[in-house]
C-alpha cells in the first residue's frame, strides 16, 4: 500500500475517532436511546429518520406522508428531511430506531466531510499533513459543529461540497478526462446535494455561476489563449451535468414544487431576516442568536457552541497574512474572494441597505436561503486556504538553507509548517473543547406512549400535548419512536404556523398557547375559543385526544400546564375523558356532545378554581393524570358520564 493511501486510512480513521468522541455519551449511554434531546428541533429529525423508513417498509412514496399534519400531511422535499441521510440509514432504523440511526448519522457526518475535504485537498498540496489540517478545519469547523448542536443534518453534512469543487476544478481548470465523464459525475452530485439540502445547492449553484464568472473575467485578461482552448472542453462538460441533473432531478422538483402539501412563498420568513452574520459572530466566540430562542424550547440541554459563522481574528490574520506573504499564488486570491463573498451574503438584512440578503428576498426560491448558509461554503474556501499557506510554509521556510544542511531547512519547514497550523486550529480548539462532547439525554415517553400508543388500532389521529406546533416538539419523539403507528394533527417545521393552518388558524392559536411551556397566561375559555378547537379537531379528522404528564420528562416538555389542559379539553369536548396509562384520554371524540351542547358554560376562573382545587402531583411537583380536575368542569356542564350526556332533570 502507498504511503498516499496510508495517509488517507490513517486520516479517515482519526476523523471517525473524532465523531465518535463528540457524540461519546450517546453511545456510552445507549445509542439507541440517548441523543441530544427527544424534543426540539432533534425530535423533528428523529421523525424524518422514521418516516421514510416507514414509508418504504409499507411500500409507500417517502417523499409525503400523513403521520403528520394530518390530513394534508407533509411534503418532505419541502423540509429539512435530509433523505440523503435517512434513506441509507433506513436497515439502522429498522433494527435499532430512529433514535439509533439519528446517532449514527450524527457521528459519521463530520468525519465524512473532512475525509472528503482531506481527499480533494491532496490536488494543490504536496504535503499530506497539509490536507489533513484542511480536512479537520472544515468537517469539525464552528459551522458544523453548531449545526450538530441542533440535530441540523442539513447543514452538518457537506461532504458533498468538496467532491462539487473537485469535478468544477476538473472542468474548468485539469481537463484531464473526457467532457462526459465529469459532467455526469457533476450531474449525479447535484442529484445526491439535493436530497441532503436542496438550500445548500442552490447557494452552490449561485457561487459556482460567480466562480465561473470570475475566472473567465480573469482569464480573458491575463491569458486569453488558454481561455479559448479550455471554453469548448468546459463547456461541453457542464452542459452534461446540467442535463444529468435535470434529468434526475425532474421528477423530485416537481414533487417540491407542485406535489401534494408542498409549500410556497417564504418558508422562513422571520428567521430569513434575521438568521445572518454580524462582526461578532465571526470574529467573537457568541452564539447565535437565532439558535438561543430553540435552545430556549429544549432543543439542547448543554452550554450553547459559538456561532455557526465564528472566524475568530487568529484564522483572519493567518488568511490574510498567508494571501499577503505567498501574493502570487492565485489560488489564495480566488479563494479568499470566495470567502469574502460568503461573508458578505450571509449578513442579515438589518446589517445595511447593501447586503445581497436584500436582493435574495425578491427572487423566488432564492428567498428561502437563511443568510448565515453561505458560510457552509465559507468555510471550504477557508479551509483550502488554510492548507495551501501550511504547504507553502512547509516549502519556503527554511528554503534558502545551503545544501549542505538540507537536514536543517526540512525541519525548519516543518516546523513553520505546524507553527501555521497552530495558528489555525489552536484558538478554534480552546473555544471549543470545554463545551464538548455534546450533552445528550435520554429520549422518554410518558407511559401512555410507551405502552398503549404503538398498538393503537389503524386510522387514529391523534391530538397530542404539547401540540408540535407549539415550539414544544416533543411529540414527534414520541411519534418516531413509535414507528408512526398513529397519525397526528399538526407537527413542526414551516407549516406549523398559523398562516399555513387554514381555516383551523382560530383553534391552531388557541391550542399554541394551551400548550407553550413559557406562556405567562391561558387561552381565554370563551364560547368562540372553545369552538375554534372544535373545528380545528372536525378539520384535522383528530378521533383521540391525550394529556400524558410524564413525571420523568423535562418540565419545560409537559406544556405549560397538563392539568389546565385537561379542564380546557373537556370544556372543549364536552365531555370526560377516562385515565389510561396515567394519561388523560379522549378517544372517539366525534361521539357524544360537543362544548356548549351540554348544558352549561364554564368561565377561565371556573377552569382555574377547578385546577386549583383538584390537581394532583408528585411529591417533585409534577403533574399527575386523575379524575379531580375533569369531573369539577363536568359538574359545571352539567355532564353525567364520561360520554357527555347531559344529566336528567331533578325530580
Amino acid at each position: 500500500m502507498t504511503r498516499r493511501r496510508w495517509w488517507a486510512l490513517l486520516a479517515a480513521a482519526s476523523y471517525l475517532g473524532l465523531g465518535f468522541a463528540l457524540w461519546a455519551h450517546a453511545w456510552a449511554d445507549g445509542a439507541g436511546t440517548h441523543t441530544l434531546c427527544g424534543c426540539g428541533d432533534p425530535a423533528l429529525f428523529l421523525w424524518f429518520f422514521q418516516s421514510p423508513a416507514t414509508s418504504v417498509a409499507h411500500l409507500q412514496n417517502p417523499f409525503y406522508s400523513t403521520a403528520m399534519f394530518h390530513p394534508t400531511g407533509i411534503n418532505l422535499l419541502d423540509q429539512t428531511s435530509v433523505l440523503g441521510l435517512s434513506v441509507p440509514l433506513i436497515p439502522v432504523t429498522w433494527i435499532f430506531g430512529p433514535v439509533a440511526s439519528f446517532n449514527v448519522a450524527c457521528t459519521i457526518v463530520p468525519a465524512l466531510t473532512a475525509v472528503t475535504m482531506f481527499v480533494v485537498l491532496r490536488r494543490w498540496v504536496r504535503w499530506l499533513p497539509a490536507a489533513y489540517i484542511g480536512g479537520l478545519l472544515f468537517g469539525f469547523s464552528p459551522f458544523v459543529l453548531a449545526s450538530l448542536e441542533y440535530g441540523h443534518l442539513m447543514t452538518a453534512a457537506l461532504m458533498l461540497l468538496p467532491l462539487i469543487l473537485a469535478v468544477l476544478d476538473e472542468i474548468l481548470i485539469r481537463q484531464r478526462h473526457s467532457a462526459r465523464r465529469a459532467g455526469v459525475v457533476l450531474g449525479l452530485l447535484v442529484f445526491a446535494q439535493f436530497f441532503l439540502s436542496a438550500e445548500l445547492l442552490v447557494m452552490v449553484i449561485m457561487l459556482s455561476v460567480f466562480s465561473v464568472a470570475v475566472l473567465v473575467v480573469t482569464a480573458s485578461v491575463v491569458d486569453r489563449e488558454r481561455l479559448r482552448l479550455l471554453a469548448p472542453h468546459a463547456g461541453a462538460a457542464l452542459g452534461v451535468g446540467a442535463v444529468v441533473g435535470g434529468v434526475l432531478l425532474a421528477y423530485p422538483v416537481l414533487f417540491a414544487l407542485l406535489g401534494p402539501a408542498h409549500l410556497s412563498g417564504v418558508f422562513w420568513p422571520d428567521i430569513a431576516t434575521l438568521d445572518g452574520v454580524t462582526r461578532s459572530l465571526l470574529v467573537d466566540p457568541v452564539p447565535n442568536r437565532t439558535l438561543s430562542v430553540v435552545a430556549a424550547y429544549g432543543g439542547y440541554a448543554g452550554r450553547q457552541l459559538p456561532s455557526g459563522s465564528y472566524l475568530g481574528w487568529w484564522l483572519i490574520a493567518l488568511l490574510v497574512g498567508g494571501t499577503a506573504v505567498w501574493f502570487r499564488d492565485r489560488r489564495l486570491w480566488f479563494y479568499g474572494l470566495v470567502l469574502a463573498v460568503c461573508v458578505v451574503c450571509s449578513f442579515d438584512q438589518r446589517t445595511g441597505p447593501w447586503v445581497p440578503a436584500r436582493f435574495f428576498a425578491h427572487v423566488p426560491l432564492v428567498d428561502n436561503i437563511l443568510p448565515q448558509r453561505f458560510m457552509a461554503v465559507g468555510f471550504l474556501a477557508a479551509a483550502v486556504m488554510v492548507a495551501v499557506i501550511i504547504d507553502r510554509a512547509r516549502a519556503g521556510v527554511g528554503a534558502g538553507v545551503p545544501g549542505r544542511l538540507v537536514g536543517v531547512g526540512g525541519a525548519l519547514g516543518v516546523g513553520g509548517a505546524l507553527g501555521v497550523s497552530a495558528v489555525a486550529l489552536a484558538p478554534l480548539a480552546v473555544t471549543l473543547l470545554p463545551d464538548l462532547p455534546f450533552t445528550m439525554e435520554a429520549v422518554v415517553l410518558p407511559r401512555w406512549y410507551a405502552t398503549v400508543a404503538p398498538h393503537l388500532p389503524p386510522g387514529r389521529v391523534v391530538l397530542p400535548y404539547p401540540v408540535a406546533f407549539s415550539g414544544i416538539q416533543v411529540s414527534l419523539a414520541w411519534q418516531a419512536v413509535n414507528h408512526m403507528a398513529y397519525s397526528q394533527a399538526g407537527g413542526a417545521g414551516p407549516e406549523g404556523t398559523s398562516q399555513r393552518a387554514g381555516g383551523a388558524a382560530p383553534g391552531f392559536d388557541v391550542l399554541s398557547v394551551l400548550s407553550l411551556g413559557f406562556s405567562l397566561t391561558e387561552p381565554n375559555s370563551t364560547p368562540a375559543n372553545l369552538a375554534s378547537v372544535n373545528s380545528a379537531l372536525r378539520m384535522w379528522k383528530v378521533n383521540t385526544v391525550v394529556i400524558a404528564p410524564e413525571p420523568l420528562g423535562l418540565a419545560v416538555q409537559q406544556g405549560h400546564d397538563p392539568s389546565y389542559a385537561a379542564a380546557y379539553m373537556t370544556a372543549v369536548l364536552g365531555r370526560l375523558p377516562v385515565i389510561q396509562a396515567g394519561a388523560w384520554v379522549w378517544d372517539d371524540v366525534h361521539i357524544g356532545p360537543r362544548s356548549g351542547t351540554a348544558g352549561g358554560v364554564v368561565t377561565d376562573s371556573v377552569l382555574q378554581g377547578c385546577v386549583n382545587a383538584h390537581e394532583t402531583k408528585t411529591s417533585a411537583g409534577v403533574v399527575t393524570a386523575s379524575m379531580g380536575v375533569p369531573r369539577c368542569v363536568a359538574d359545571h356542564l352539567g355532564l353525567a358520564d364520561h360520554l357527555g350526556f347531559p344529566k336528567p332533570p331533578t325530580p
